[in-house]
């Protein structure tokens, strides 16, 4: 080995990039690596181990996250100064009571919360990146408050392209993900509304609709979405809605049914607050326009995000404001401190405006589609009759019913102590397997292991 104080095997399950991590975070905390050490350069180091500079990166990354190391410009990586579990603590102290746990080590991960690192556009992010950061006269100041008139305008032209969105960039409000963005909205709308939501519904959405004084109503639904008697009968003047994921089942609001919304917003003279989040992502069939768009830009208010197009760490979505709210907020977008970053905003921008986003887009959409299938290939095999799946196309999950004398949140326990990260589904019925994270190799060991996991448990 190239540097003695790195172990990876290629032949392990874990993934190369986390193996690198601990070798170095260990070196580190040893003393082996000092405080002041230059690491090598990530082109070096991965030449070295003969790896790739992503791998190599994704371990630096997480490294600096946790102040192991930190970049310095033009000169590389360098080490930081022990973690206080390290060095002069000959160990660990306890942490109290009420914190401790058994950490389990989980070698697959069903997760919904990321994306396999090694399918992330990293080399052409980090050009737009270095790209913003070469224009001094651009850092040097704060960003717009209604956010960077160059990404609202690739967003206008973007959306309108992939959603069928009425997105002029005059509407378009750019903020870091979802909840700043309803924060912004609430406060447009004013405290004491009444918004309606199809049950089990958006939690992080409930809480700033709570956090506003809004009345939330949770509706059952029935197979195509809200139900829309009950609706009608609520009085709410507000409905928040997942067109292409519905959180009951993962499916997407057929067109009949979003055609009744927006008749009954414009009848009603309600509000539509459409979170289309992952919407382009549909691969098994064309992406369904958005509602925004079918209903002209009236009545709906358009949220979209890029967690799961790009990078989960990137914060960036986008509200596009109807024109009755466009004038409300006008005058009050100076007072709205921007939460996205500028230097993403523009970096976003460029790899929008040069089609970087559509075609990773594309990419992304064939592999999904493969994954997806594997997945659901491998859990019939494995599971035959005990299992039953239902496919979320664009949440990237699958859905678990297992026929099992124990309920899912146990079933997640078991899971979890046999190394697979899995989750339960609201209302915990239900099992997701989430195959956005997962690499395409891990899929079927990993299935394998939850039919070990869980196999005297289900009902033949």
């Amino acid at each position: 080995m190239i540097y003695d104080y790195i172990t990876i095997d290629k032949n392990k399950a874990a993934p190369l990039y986390l193996q690198l991590y601990e070798s170095i975070k260990r070196a580190v905390g040893t003393g082996r690596i000092k405080k002041g050490d230059r690491l090598p350069s990530i082109r070096k180091l991965a030449h070295g181990l003969g790896v790739s500079c992503t791998t190599v990166d994704a371990a630096y990354q997480q490294l600096c996250v946790e102040g192991y190391i930190c970049p310095k410009p033009k000169r590389g990586y360098f080490a930081l100064a022990a973690q206080s579990q390290y060095g002069d603590c000959p160990e660990k102290p306890p942490a109290p009571a009420s914190c401790r746990t058994n950490r389990v080590y989980i070698r697959y991960n069903f997760g919904t919360d990321c994306v396999d690192s090694r399918n992330i556009d990293v080399k052409a992010w980090r050009h737009y990146i270095r790209e913003i950061l070469n224009r001094k006269e651009i850092i040097a100041s704060y960003g717009a408050h209604q956010g960077e008139m160059e990404l609202r305008s690739a967003l206008s032209d973007y959306s309108g392209r992939e959603r069928g969105t009425v997105a002029p960039p005059e509407r378009i409000v750019v903020g870091a993900g979802t909840q700043p963005l309803l924060s912004i909205l609430c406060g447009l709308l004013g405290r004491g509304k009444t918004v309606a939501m199809e049950s089990p519904g958006f939690l992080q959405a409930e809480q700033v609709f709570s956090d506003y004084g809004f009345k939330v109503l949770k509706l059952p639904g029935d197979s195509a979405g809200i139900d829309m008697d009950a609706l009608q009968k609520s009085g709410a003047g507000l409905a928040f809605v997942s067109p292409s994921g519905r959180m009951s089942n993962g499916l997407s609001i057929p067109m009949g049914r979003r055609l009744e919304l927006l008749k009954w917003a414009r009848k009603n003279g309600g509000i539509i607050i459409e979170d289309d989040h992952n919407g382009e992502l549909r691969y098994r069939a064309r992406p369904v326009p958005s509602m925004q768009g079918l209903g002209g830009g009236r009545d709906v208010v358009y949220i979209g995000s890029f967690s799961k197009l790009l990078l989960p760490s990137v914060r960036i979505g986008y509200m596009v404001l109807t024109p009755e709210l466009l004038k409300p907020y006008l005058p009050l977008a100076v007072n709205y401190n921007q939460t996205a970053s500028k230097i993403e905003q523009l970096a976003l921008s460029g790899y929008i405006k040069n089609g970087g986003l559509e075609k990773h887009l594309r990419h992304l959409r064939k592999l999904y589609s493969e994954k997806s299938e594997k997945l659901c290939a491998a859990v019939g095999r494995e599971f035959g009759g005990t299992a039953e799946i239902l496919l979320q196309e664009t949440p990237l999950t699958v859905l678990l019913t297992v026929h099992s004398v124990k309920g899912a949140e146990e079933l997640c326990s078991i899971a979890a102590e046999k190394g697979v990260r899995v989750t339960a589904a609201p209302g915990g019925l239900k099992i997701r397997l989430g195959f956005a994270g997962i690499p395409m190799d891990d899929i079927e060991p990993a299935v394998a292991c939850l039919k070990e996991a869980w196999g005297k448990y289900l009902l033949k």
